[in-house]
């Protein structure tokens, strides 16, 4: 028998990954720095990184990943951060995750597939360049 989660533990997850979201790096590293892993993930796989970056947060999506946090961590679906970034035309968060070593070839679909789908050719000759 597996026992249900600390329902204070659930809270602070849930405010952890709210912060990730919203962009609000300088408390999220607060947390993390204190302890809470960079590659926290959430019940779907979505790590702090992919939310952070899936919003448009490259501050936070580089801080995570300067303490430690993984660019290419697939989340349950097999995506990846850079291709969520992709999906949704974040390019300061696409660039950011670029320089710390994403590869644009990683996931399902890749980052380079995304590119190809929404015709983001300037993207496609990005990822080429890398």
């Amino acid at each position: 028998m597996v026992d249900a989660p600390d329902p204070e533990v659930v809270e602070l997850a849930t405010k952890i990954f709210d912060l990730a979201r919203r962009g609000e790096t300088e408390t999220l590293v607060e947390y993390v720095d204190a302890g809470v892993p960079a590659n926290l993930t959430n019940d779907r796989g979505d790590s702090l990184v992919m939310l952070a970056a899936y919003h448009g947060h490259a501050d936070a999506v580089r801080s995570l990943l300067e303490r430690g946090a993984e660019a290419d961590r697939v989340n349950d679906r097999g995506q990846t951060p850079l291709a969520g970034a992709v999906f949704k035309g974040e390019e300061a968060v696409i660039r950011v995750l670029l320089n710390r070593g994403a590869d644009p070839l990683a996931g399902t679909p890749s980052a380079v597939d995304t590119a190809r789908m929404f015709g983001r050719t300037e993207l496609l000759e990005l990822f080429g360049a890398r």
